[in-house]
């Protein structure tokens, strides 16, 4: 259960890392994508991001 979660939320970490690049128009990846240049996707990672690193922490109290 612990390495589920650590990797759960690391998993969590890199994709809100990717939506917060998308949605501050720093990652144009891929080029079609409807979330590039829109903010509230930097917001939606950013929550993402600190959920994941809640999981890990609480993974590693465990």
């Amino acid at each position: 259960m612990k390495s589920t979660l650590s990797i759960i939320g690391g998993l969590a970490i890199a994709v809100g890392l990717l939506w917060v690049g998308q949605g501050t128009g720093y990652v144009n990846w891929p080029q079609s994508s409807f979330m590039i240049s829109q903010v509230q996707w930097a917001y939606y990672g950013a929550g993402l991001a600190i959920a994941g690193l809640l999981a890990i922490v609480f993974a590693q109290r465990r």
